[in-house]
């Protein structure tokens, strides 16, 4: 920080915006009080002189030396545009940054009052603001303020758009962080920076908005003056005494561009930092921990099949859960009629190709389903407690600490306005009632059980000056500080390199082993999910093909679904021919736009009949123990259902 404000103060323009700001600040303090009673006494033998050594601007029409009278309207001046700018821009940011914590319905219509304020000319608002409230320095702040409150609206809609959609304040919500903590600790933050320059070069325009109100009349009233009421008067003696309209134009002049150059010099500043050559010291920390065996659980709870009798509660229970979207042809589908159970402790693994509605399935199931997404379920039960009914909030107390999320992106999920111990400490201080002391304390030993070396240090930093890998640690720290009864993870190995992938699968499985926690890990890659999960849910186009355990796929010939075979065939390993050209699926994902008929996969699959085309297959008990959606499974250990060439459409 120290470096940043060092690079900030070695630029040009922002050392004279410094100094001329240092000029106008000790002038708005010292003046009143060194010449407020000379500027303000009449006298009788000075009247309306000219430019001398005595009066360097003259007098006016009472005698008052007009240098003096705008030299003390400087506080006024200030005080006005300054006053007039923090109101405008705080009813700018209620009404356009606090909609992104409140939902998509607020969003919409807090978008139509600042659409219809702007509509209306500024110059129509000022005049209706005086005409309501009588002239006056007071009526002249209120009615700029009210003109600058849709900009700043505007402007905050627009930066908290991204914050609202980000994942980051998603799990905050889930951890039933509240509305108001929201928006001062992870909405406000993240666009102050856009928000402050756009408030200093304001300041420099309200100058001259509130001296052009003046100057018409209907701003500062006598015996109060500001520099608008002075070149107001100066102007009625410009033929006799021109330099008594002079000064309070320079003085408007030099002080709005002060701020604007402020204003400019920080944007540019904000531009260009990134660009900067120095970096900040940083204190090396002991080396990494070797990485401790991980024990893995000597059996895997089995989901209960309706061959058996169940022998563990189901953690999670979800049946027939739909989640759709509005399109301009009526709702989009992209999951439909998914059903699964996770029992205590049990890692469960959802693949499938992109698009095929993995991510939405368990962020809906965890009430993070994106706005504007109708879900609905036949049943949805965790720990025994139904969420069917209940409304996101209700949904969320019940969840509260008792489901963490890793998010795909590390960089998105974590809030960059908050260094990373902050962020870590918002579970224990929002769901534990902890002190600011112990909470810290605890996110210190989050961090450290994950392997993040110097933990006390690195609590301290922010996301930016961690690495990709050990973001990801963090946000593991994260989900596991709350000692959660279930870890969605959402892709959490994407743009990781292998080592470091590794690593992360590694921690993630030893913090359920530990605790007894179970997880859902989302991903596109099956090796990564063999290598950590105990079953697996094969997902395409927004519906569960297979249930199958890990197991099997070391023998892909015991696979029933043909799109599980061809997803692991697709898998290049070390003994893959590299003289050969690598499998892949032929065709492409159906368009969920439209309804599909039949299974979904008809249109790529060698096995299809005129049935799979037509009836929609449903998931259902297999010889494996798993279930599958398919009229033709083609395990090995079954007889050979394949349709004979006859039946198979050429």
């Amino acid at each position: 920080m120290t470096t940043r404000r060092s690079a900030l103060l070695r630029q040009p323009m922002a050392i004279t915006a410094a100094c001329m700001l240092g000029v106008l600040v000790v002038l708005a303090v010292l003046a009143p009080v060194l010449w407020g009673g000379q500027a303000a006494a009449a006298n009788p033998d000075a009247i309306t002189l000219p430019s001398s050594a005595e009066h360097l601007l003259g007098t006016d029409k009472l005698g008052r030396d007009v240098l003096l009278r705008t030299l003390v309207a400087t506080r006024l001046s200030l005080v006005m545009a300054v006053a007039a700018t923090a109101i405008g821009a705080c009813a700018g940011l209620l009404l356009g940054a606090l909609p992104a914590v409140l939902g998509a319905r607020a969003q919409r219509w807090f978008a139509g009052v600042i659409g219809t304020w702007l509509a209306f000319p500024v110059l129509l608002i000022a005049m209706l603001t005086v005409i309501l409230l009588g002239t006056g320095a007071t009526t002249a702040v209120v009615a700029l303020a009210l003109t600058m409150a849709p900009s700043f609206a505007r402007l905050a809609q627009t930066l908290s758009s991204r914050v609202g959609g980000s994942e980051y304040l998603a799990a905050a919500r889930m951890l039933g962080v509240s509305r108001r903590r929201q928006f001062t600790r992870y909405v406000l933050p993240n666009i102050a920076e856009p928000v402050i320059v756009n408030v200093t070069t304001s300041i420099g325009g309200g100058l001259l908005a509130l001296s052009s109100l003046s100057f018409l009349g209907v701003g500062v009233q006598p015996p109060d003056f500001d520099w608008g009421r002075l070149l107001s008067e100066g102007f009625g003696e410009v033929y006799n005494s021109p330099v008594a309209a002079i000064g309070p134009g320079v003085a408007v002049v030099f002080a709005g561009l002060a701020f604007s150059m402020l204003g400019e010099s920080l944007a540019a500043h904000l531009r260009h930092r990134e660009h900067g050559k120095a970096l900040p010291p940083r204190r090396l920390g002991p080396a990494p921990v070797a990485a401790r065996p991980v024990e893995t659980p000597s059996a895997t709870p089995k989901e209960s099949t309706e061959e058996g009798v169940d022998t563990v509660v189901p953690l999670l229970e979800v049946d027939g859960l739909s989640v759709s979207f509005p399109g301009p042809d009526g709702w989009i589908t992209p999951v439909q009629d998914v059903s699964f159970r996770i029992a205590p402790g049990e890692i469960v693994g959802v693949v499938g190709e992109s698009g095929s509605g993995k991510s939405v399935t368990v962020m809906s199931v965890a009430q993070l389903a994106p706005a504007g997404a109708a879900v609905t379920a036949r049943r949805l039960r965790f720990d025994g407690e139904d969420l069917t009914g209940l409304t996101p909030a209700a949904a969320g107390k019940v969840l509260g600490t008792r489901v963490g999320v890793v998010f795909q992106d590390s960089l998105t999920a974590l809030n960059p306005a908050l260094r990373v111990g902050a962020q870590l400490a918002e579970v224990p201080r929002v769901h534990g009632n902890a002190g600011r002391r112990q909470a810290r304390e605890m996110s210190v030993r989050a961090l450290d059980d994950v392997r993040i070396p110097d933990a006390e240090h690195r609590a301290q930093q922010f996301p930016h000056e961690f690495s990709g890998g050990m973001r990801q640690r963090a946000l593991i720290a994260m989900s596991q500080i709350g000692s959660p009864s279930l870890i969605i993870a959402d892709e959490p190995t994407t743009a990781l390199d292998v080592t470091v992938q590794r690593r992360v699968l590694a921690l993630l499985r030893r913090g359920c082993a530990e605790s007894g926690t179970a997880a859902i890990v989302v991903s596109h890659d099956v090796a990564v999910l063999a290598e950590l999960c105990g079953r697996i849910l094969v997902m395409y186009a927004g519906r569960i093909v297979e249930d199958v355990d890990c197991a099997l796929l070391a023998t892909p010939e015991r696979l029933a679904h043909p799109y599980t075979r061809a997803l692991t065939a697709s898998l290049p390993d070390l003994g893959t021919d590299r003289t050969r050209q690598l499998v892949t699926i032929p065709g492409e994902p159906p368009d969920l736009s439209r309804p599909v008929p039949g299974c979904a996969f008809a249109a790529r699959c060698a096995f299809a009949t005129d049935r799979c085309r037509t009836e929609t297959p449903v998931l259902a008990p297999h010889r494996h123990l798993g279930r599958v959606a398919c009229w033709h499974p083609q395990d090995a250990t079954a007889p050979d259902t394949a349709p004979g060439r006859e039946e198979v459409e050429a």
